[in-house]
């Protein structure tokens, strides 16, 4: 038998992660985004340079995971940079770069809470903060292709995440 949200046995947890969304608009990737944040227990999530009117179109992706989720709607990244930092938070941004690592042999202290940056669907991480942020890490792939939509790859860099802190 197939099990659903109210017969399975996951355990609710929290994890010190911090998801910061930078530049994203489209109404489905915002939903999505509220629902991998519930799904991997993240305690906060912050969106900037976004689109500020959410509206009513992200709600049919996030399936009610807006009401589940704490978030913060931003106009700049620096504001939310001194308050993290300045309660121990490390920040790592996924995203492919020169100097990008894979995250699968990326070394965070898992001592202290992380701050994920992840970036538009079009342009990803801005280079304000790209160059503020030296630690960047990249999803190894394998295909034709050198991205995947912003939510599919932030579910990964998530999981990788949690499970490191288990």
């Amino acid at each position: 038998m197939q099990l659903t949200h109210y017969n399975s046995k996951f355990q609710p947890r929290s994890f010190p992660i911090c998801l910061i969304c930078d530049g994203l608009t489209s109404p489905y990737n915002i939903g999505g985004m509220f629902r991998i944040a519930d799904a991997f227990g993240i305690e906060q999530l912050y969106f900037i340079n976004s689109n500020q009117n959410l509206g009513n179109k992200y709600k049919r992706t996030s399936r009610s995971a807006e009401k589940h989720v704490s978030y913060e709607l931003a106009n700049n990244f620096e504001s939310i940079y001194h308050d993290l930092k300045s309660k121990d938070y490390q920040f790592i941004v996924l995203e492919i770069t020169e100097h990008s690592m894979p995250l699968s042999s990326s070394y965070l202290d898992y001592n202290k809470p992380v701050a994920l940056i992840i970036g538009s669907e079009n342009s990803g991480v801005s280079d304000g903060i790209l160059e503020k942020i030296p630690k960047h890490l990249h999803i190894e792939m394998y295909g034709v292709n050198s991205s995947m939509n912003v939510v599919q790859s932030t579910a990964i860099a998530l999981y990788e995440l949690t499970n490191r802190f288990k």
